[in-house]
């Protein structure tokens, strides 16, 4: 079973909870009609806190008709089936929500993560997934919009979420920070602002880039990333993202700065010791001065 939300004529949302058997769907149970984002939300929570504490039926009655038996034991089984189907769903739901991403009123991105973390895949894909295991039917066409206002317009939410997870997952703190780059190619030579040739970590010197840095914690979640012109140099583009997010999060100095010794040249060595970061970094001892080697 799964809560279903369904858009009417009207324009209103019906809140129900679905059970599929035999490839059919059958609705369950009610839980009204919303007329706006926000009331479709709190029904659509009402319904799931149902949903989990909902036991189904408890006693079996099989007498002693075989038949009866037989298409009983089936009916079980399908509907066993489509808990195991919607299980993820409704155990990323509860995940989703104690991170704090229902602060963001928009169901289309609890469904793109729901997808993303079950089923990886293309954009098309991921609208043929949904609508085969959830029934959600959200058009392609939605989607690919709504990558361009998740950018525009709940980019800082986002992160501002996350950046609190990871802090209290963490024990309140950063920790260690770990900084990488990489190259994304284009297969095309086409050149604008930002996508250009450069060294590519792919081999594709004929086609244009751009170099994505990332900020990471420790256990691997995700705190910030920047994306830079193609041709730029990877070595200078740290500073300026753990500067930018040690500003926007308001950071202490309780963050060690982690990196390869590609990136912590003897520039950034400089600029990191001035900022009062502390850093550990990855070099050759043969090459490094004796007092190192000792």
């Amino acid at each position: 079973m799964f809560v279903r939300k369904k858009k009417n004529r009207s324009g209103s949302i019906s809140i129900v909870v679905v059970s599929k058997s035999h490839g059919q769907f059958k609705e369950v149970k009610s839980f009204g009609v919303a007329q706006t984002e926000s009331e479709a939300q709190n029904l659509y929570q009402t319904a799931l806190r149902w949903l989990r504490t909902y036991n189904g039926q408890q006693d079996l009655d099989f007498e002693n008709n075989k038949d009866r038996e037989i298409e009983e034991t089936k009916r079980v089984i399908d509907n066993m089936d489509a808990v195991l189907i919607n299980g993820t769903q409704l155990l990323l739901d509860r995940i989703y929500d104690d991170i704090g991403f229902n602060r963001i009123p928009d169901e289309i991105l609890r469904h793109l993560v729901t997808a993303r973390v079950s089923q990886p895949a293309s954009k098309l894909a991921t609208t043929e997934y949904l609508k085969s295991y959830y029934d959600e039917d959200i058009d392609l066409n939605h989607i690919y919009r709504y990558m361009d206002k998740l950018y525009n317009t709940q980019q800082v939410l986002v992160q501002q979420i996350s950046v609190a997870h990871t802090q209290k997952v963490l024990g309140g703190k950063i920790g260690l920070m770990f900084y990488d780059v990489t190259t994304l190619y284009f297969e095309s030579a086409k050149t604008d602002e930002l996508r250009e040739p450069g060294f590519s970590k792919d081999g594709k010197t004929a086609e244009s880039q751009v170099v994505l840095g990332l900020l990471v914690s420790e256990g691997g979640y995700p705190l910030s990333y920047s994306l830079f012109n193609g041709s730029q140099y990877e070595g200078y583009t740290m500073i300026p993202l753990i500067d930018d997010f040690k500003q926007r999060f308001a950071l202490g100095e309780d963050f060690i700065v982690v990196a390869d010794s590609g990136l912590m040249n003897r520039t950034n060595v400089e600029l990191l010791r001035k900022a009062g970061y502390k850093y550990v970094i990855g070099a050759r001892i043969k090459s490094e001065g004796q007092q190192v080697k000792n």
